[in-house]
């Protein structure tokens, strides 16, 4: 038997998810083909795309299905910026704890289509700092991105406001809310945003599948060419089964978000609690202590661990049954700090200590009860064996 504190990296299917993808898999039928089999598999498609736009204050036209977040990521930053090149905007910005998918989407751009992007600072629990925003903010600005909340610490933005400035300014506004939808409130129309990426398999859909909502008004270059699918900016057949089961995942984790979101808190909570008791010098990164899924996701926690090396701690706990990840990332085999970590202020060495333990709707006591365990020994034997490198 496993704990796995994993979520943000992947969530368990949800039972209604799998249901839907199931009774799907036997399907014959293209759905942009004309005959009956075609109009069928294009009905499950539409059902999809009105559910999903329904949970998420969108209309169904703005719903642009695509392979998953990376990719809705891509086609919203550079399919946003290739249309306005003609306006003379050139200016990229992102925030320094983006994903990698829109970070390195916004560096391609930069080095071989002539944009330049703009690093947006956040303050020291991952907040974006709003005077260097403004600051930032000009009439070269030709696409904003930041994320409705991160990955690795958990930490949610002020995302209407962020739109409404970067409108203001005349550029295009981009959210990456892969980890957003179904784990916070998340109202497309309401939060001013041009456009909003999200994926299924963050929020207990299939993997393979997501979305970018985009507003009819917001004018998109294509990423890829082929057939025309999607409003002509995403060809490529349309996925029947994962549209199936995404729309059934959107579905019950926004009816079910709230009681689901307190749940996790509370364990959240007693998780830090239990690790702080484990190991007295434990820290907490992002999100403050107790926050509200307003300031930050119920249930990403980022925790410190001096002196012990998160990928070594990940392998150890790895080997006692419990499923976590490092906050740190791996280029060329040299461990490395996360950028996500680093961009809060924190130095170098206790950066490359930072471990993320990520509930969901799986998560039990019991599972807590297994990281306090092992914890202690875990730290001890990371810690002893960093003294000898």
């Amino acid at each position: 038997m496993r704990s796995y504190l994993d979520h943000a990296a992947t969530t368990p299917m949800r039972a209604e998810a799998v249901a839907a993808v199931t009774a799907e898999l036997t399907r014959t039928g293209n759905p942009s083909s004309a005959h009956g089999s075609g109009r069928a598999a294009r009905r499950v498609v539409e059902d999809a795309r009105e559910l999903v736009a329904a949970r998420l204050g969108a209309e169904p036209a703005e719903v642009v299905f695509t392979g998953g977040g990376t990719e809705a990521d891509n086609l919203a930053v550079k399919g946003a910026y290739w249309a306005r090149r003609e306006a003379l905007r050139h200016d990229v910005l992102v925030s320094a704890i983006e994903h990698h998918a829109v970070g390195d989407a916004a560096l391609w751009l930069a080095a071989t289509q002539g944009a330049q992007v703009v690093l947006l600072p956040v303050d020291p629990v991952g907040r974006l700092d709003p005077a260097a925003y403004a600051a930032a903010l000009s009439p070269r600005s030709a696409v904003v991105s930041v994320m409705w909340a991160n990955n690795e610490i958990g930490t949610v933005q002020p995302v209407a406001e962020i739109a409404d400035e970067a409108r203001a300014a005349g550029a295009v506004v981009h959210s990456d809310a892969v980890q957003a939808v179904g784990h916070v409130p998340v109202d497309f129309a309401a939060s001013g945003l041009d456009l909003l990426s999200l994926t299924a398999h963050k929020l207990g859909g299939p993997v393979g599948i997501g979305a970018l909502l985009a507003r009819r008004s917001t004018a998109l270059a294509a990423v890829q060419h082929g057939g025309g699918q999607e409003r002509d900016v995403r060809s490529g057949t349309l996925d029947v089964v994962g549209a199936a089961g995404f729309a059934a995942a959107v579905d019950v984790a926004v009816r079910t978000l709230e009681a689901e979101a307190a749940r996790e808190v509370a364990l959240r909570e007693e998780l830090f609690d239990r690790i702080r008791a484990a190991v007295p010098d434990a820290v907490r990164h992002g999100a403050a202590s107790g926050a509200a899924p307003a300031t930050g996701l119920p249930g990403v926690l980022s925790v410190g661990l001096p002196g012990a090396p998160a990928d070594a701690v990940v392998m150890l706990l790895d080997a006692a049954g419990v499923d976590a990840s490092a906050g740190s990332a791996c280029s060329s085999g040299v461990p490395a700090a996360s950028h996500v970590i680093s961009a809060l202020g924190v130095p170098e060495a206790d950066a490359r200590s930072v471990v993320r333990f990520s509930l969901g709707h799986t998560t039990t006591r019991a599972d807590l009860e297994r990281v306090s365990a092992v914890l202690p020994d875990v730290v001890d034997r990371a810690r002893a064996a960093a003294a000898y490198v």
